[in-house]
């Protein structure tokens, strides 16, 4: 068996989250490969904006969408940045500080190397195992689309995708596509397919529009209020979903012009030509299109038994209460309110990384045999 790497912190996540966290330890003074290294799935740098579809372009301007130390370059082209330029971004941001991360390297697991909870956590990989003393998972949620289940999904017999697996518009030409969802990416494939195709858009509850002024410069202050009074130990006021759910972007608004904007609720089952509403309704389709989110991704972290029955680690701050060796980065609102966007995400990456720190500049971690 080939010995474990020693490593004081591995990262597990070159996306925003992940980079985010290296800054703070090249800042906090830590080797590069000795002192941190950060493992990524993903063959080339942009982490899940490499991913996403074509015509994606962000809420709010460069300097609402910057990580720590470097703000995001104006985009070339007029309004918002698209998400092209975020791939950019983010890879220049990866060479611009020499970051460790070594891509194509696929962790499965996260384990105890013993019983001593001052030892070290193993990661294992594809490309061997890390004996780290502290461990940040940055893995976000794009690894795990959420398809929820309908009866008779399984006798549909069109197309059934998730929008993780959209790619634009052009193969939908001419067909019949229900979108299901309530969020900003059923609002913006919707503007987009019905344009070429026959679409229904079907939520479970009527979608809440934000007024056409708010983007995410006035949602990033909503939520920057919510965390200085969660702090503060006050009420919690309320985060950016009181405001509504759905960014009036200009595809939206045009989509709104045209009257294509219209929601029905949800169906109660598919059948082999469509789908079926609860009072015998039923509509043709050809395409379902899953617009219903992502899960966090922590399948890595399983040997370590953290998850409770809600399929959730409990977190204070960052700091996982099962084990405090790991942090969670990038973790939704569990970490912190816009602690999984790319401007929110790097305060919850110093919480992190100043924990880690003082961690590991304490008592030296004993090395056991079991490694």
């Amino acid at each position: 068996m080939t010995p474990a790497t020693f490593v004081d912190v591995v990262v597990i996540g070159a996306g925003q989250a992940g980079l985010a966290t290296a800054f703070y330890l090249r800042r906090a003074g830590l080797t590069p490969g000795s002192g941190y290294v950060v493992l990524d799935a993903g063959s080339q740098p942009g982490g899940a904006w490499s991913h996403v579809w074509p015509s994606l372009r962000l809420f709010s301007p460069p300097e609402y969408s910057s990580l720590p130390g470097w703000l995001m370059p104006p985009a070339q082209a007029p309004g918002f940045p698209p998400a092209t330029h975020v791939v950019e971004y983010l890879t220049r941001y990866e060479q611009r500080y020499d970051l460790p991360v070594r891509h194509g390297v696929r962790v499965s697991q996260v384990r105890r190397a013993d019983d001593d909870p001052h030892g070290r956590l193993l990661v294992d990989s594809d490309a061997g195992t890390w004996a780290a003393r502290a461990v940040v998972s940055a893995t976000g949620t794009w690894g795990r689309p959420f398809v929820p289940h309908y009866p008779g999904q399984e006798d549909f017999a069109g197309q059934q995708l998730h929008s993780a697996r959209y790619s634009g518009p052009e193969e939908f030409t001419g067909r019949r596509v229900v979108i299901v969802g309530g969020g900003n990416t059923a609002a913006q494939l919707l503007a987009e397919l019905s344009e070429v195709a026959e679409t229904t858009w079907a939520t479970l509850r009527p979608p809440k529009f934000l007024p056409d002024d708010v983007d995410g410069r006035a949602l990033f202050r909503v939520a920057t209020a919510r965390r200085r009074a969660l702090d503060a130990g006050g009420p919690d006021p309320g985060g950016v979903a009181s405001l509504g759910d759905i960014v009036m972007v200009p595809p939206v608004k045009a989509a709104r012009d045209r009257g294509d904007l219209v929601a029905v609720p949800i169906f109660s089952r598919l059948t082999a030509a469509g789908i079926v509403w609860p009072d015998g309704r039923s509509q043709a389709a050809d395409v379902v299109l899953w617009c219903t989110g992502f899960r966090p991704d922590l399948a890595h972290l399983s040997p370590l038994g953290l998850r409770g029955s809600s399929g959730h680690i409990t977190t204070e701050g960052t700091r996982a209460l099962g084990e405090p060796r790991l942090h969670l980065v990038g973790y939704g609102d569990w970490t912190g309110p816009g602690s999984a966007t790319l401007i929110g995400v790097g305060r919850t990456a110093r919480e992190a990384v100043s924990e880690v720190v003082a961690r590991i500049q304490g008592p030296a971690s004993p090395v056991g045999g079991h490694v």
